[in-house]
Parts: C-alpha cells; sequence; structure tokens
C-alpha cells in the first residue's frame, strides 16, 4: 500500500484494515531472497505443496484439478523461490493478481454485514475475459466457500496461496502478528486445506507473503512446501483508494511485459478496483497486452 493510500485510512477500523492489507503493495525482502529469483521453471510441477498434517491429504490441487502449474526451482541452500516478474520480458503479458484478503480474527465484522468479499470484480473479470490470480486466505475461502468454489473451479482463473490468517511472516510487518517458523509452515498447510473444503480444484503451489514481507528465516520455514513465492513490480494503490482513475492511470504507467500487478478483492478495503478494473483492460489490451495468470508467467 502507498503512503497515500494509508493516509486514507484514519478511523481504528480501517486501521486494523490497513495492517491486513498494508504491505500487499510493499514489503521487504531479503539477498537471499532476491537470489532465489531464477526466473526458471523447474523441469516438473514438483513444487506442489507438501501434506497437510491436519488430515494428511495433499496440499496441491487435487485429482480432477489441470495440469500441475510449474514452479520455479528453490534458491540457495533450498530456499523457497522468490518470482516478481516474467524473465521473458519482451512478450506484452501482464498478469493482474488480487489479494482475498481476511484475517483469522476478522468473522464478526463479517457478521456484522462488513464486505470483504467483491462479487461485482469476479463478475467484470469473466465479462472482460480476463485471466487472473487469486491470492486468497484460508480464512477468506471459510467465510465464502460458494465464491471460493466458483471461483476455483472457473478456468479463467487460479487460487494461489496467501496464508490462512494474513498474519506476517518475518517482524515487523505493517503491524501484523508474527508467526514462527512452524507456525509459518502450518499456516500455509491450513491454507490449502480451506480451499479443498470449498471445492476449489484450480489452486496453484504458489505464495504470497501477508504484507509482502519475508526474510530468509520465512523462505526457509516454507521450503518444505515446495511452493514459489510470487511478489510484484506494480503496485495498483487501490487499497483503501477512493479514485479509481488514480488506480488506473498508478497501473498504466508501471505495467511492462511480464509484470505482476498486485490488487485487491476486498470491498470494504478496496472499493474502487472493479471499477479501475474497467478502466486498465481495454487500455492494456489497446497498448497489445494480453493477460495471463502467473503460472503462465512462471511457464516463459
Amino acid at each position: 500500500m502507498t503512503l497515500s493510500a494509508r493516509k486514507v485510512a484514519a478511523t481504528a477500523v480501517t486501521a486494523v484494515l490497513g495492517a491486513a492489507l498494508a504491505g500487499c503493495g510493499g514489503g521487504a525482502s531479503s539477498d537471499a531472497g532476491r537470489e532465489a529469483r531464477l526466473g526458471t521453471p523447474a523441469a516438473t510441477a514438483s513444487g506442489a505443496p507438501a501434506a497437510s498434517p491436519q488430515n494428511g491429504a495433499p496440499a496441491s490441487p487435487q485429482a480432477g484439478a489441470p495440469a500441475k502449474a510449474p514452479t520455479l526451482a528453490p534458491g540457495p541452500n533450498g530456499l523457497t523461490p522468490v518470482f516478481e516478474r516474467a524473465k521473458q520480458q519482451t512478450d506484452k503479458t501482464v498478469a493482474l493478481t488480487f489479494d482475498a484478503d481476511m484475517t483469522s480474527d476478522q468473522g464478526p465484522r463479517a457478521a456484522d454485514g462488513e464486505h470483504f468479499d467483491n462479487p461485482q470484480l469476479i463478475s467484470t473479470l469473466r465479462t472482460l475475459k480476463v485471466p487472473s490470480t487469486v491470492f486468497m486466505t484460508g480464512r477468506w475461502a471459510e467465510e465464502y466457500p460458494d465464491q471460493t468454489k466458483s471461483i476455483g473451479t472457473d478456468p479463467n482463473f487460479e487460487i494461489a496461496n496467501h496464508s490462512y490468517s494474513h498474519h506476517a511472516f518475518k517482524s515487523p510487518c505493517y503491524g501484523l502478528p508474527a508467526l514462527d517458523g512452524a507456525a509459518a509452515r502450518a499456516d500455509v498447510d491450513r491454507a490449502f486445506a480451506a480451499f479443498r473444503q470449498a471445492g476449489a480444484v484450480n489452486t496453484v503451489p504458489y505464495f504470497r507473503f501477508p504484507g509482502g514481507c519475508y526474510d530468509d528465516q520465512a523462505l526457509r520455514a516454507l521450503s518444505t512446501a515446495k511452493v514459489t513465492a510470487v511478489q510484484w513490480d506494480v503496485v495498483s494503490g487501490d487499497a483503501f483508494a477512493k479514485d479509481p482513475d488514480a488506480v488506473a492511470q498508478q497501473v498504466l504507467a508501471g505495467v511492462k511485459p511480464g509484470s505482476v500487478v498486485v490488487m485487491h478483492c476486498t470491498r470494504s478495503a478496496a472499493p474502487v478496483t472493479e471499477e479501475a478494473v474497467r478502466k486498465i483492460v481495454p487500455e492494456l489490451r489497446k497498448r497489445g497486452y494480453r493477460f495471463v495468470k502467473v503460472s503462465e508467467l512462471i511457464g516463459k
């Protein structure tokens, strides 16, 4: 989230949401993490997540799902690899990604009528025929199982892991509560389990750190999950934004061939995203861009 976007979060309620959404356009990485951006897909999809300790079921896409998505080879010393932009940067492709954020303690607010979902955004992406990757928290999947199944069975979309709780994997991170290594690994498994429980099959072995915050310890903690961490190179600034034109202009100014754009699928905290998308998509197509899922960028 940009500084100007954070300033909009003036009340205590939005400040809490700010911690949940913050850094989906920021975050810090480590030197080894930078080295882990190999840009080379692994020969096979051996990057499917490991078995969940909760039920023993594989955390990768279940039987009947599309072919497993490509992953990157591990980084130095087996660290989880990190991807933020396609290595092949001459093809005019771009991936719009949407973080479906909900923290583990926001259930009461959802029960009171707060909308952490954005079905109109998903509908618009379908209407515009924009393949997209949704980075979903497990708590969001539990709150909106029907939408999770709808997204996760639509070939237009793929669901990636954004943790279960949206707690930080590195501290400090925008005021988010922090998880230790073992808890972080279990949090990832729990999110994949929530996707399966909802009936999603188009899941991919990709992970986005809450807040975008990670270091070597976080990359090491997830190494056994066999996921590729996915960051971004274009910040939309849609969190708490009120002007869809400003969001659209920020995206249009930043996109380059092979870009990954970070946006949000959370009505209460990113209310103008759908309108911004309706401005972004035709303009980028006019410029010759083709929209793809993250799996296609990684597979190049």
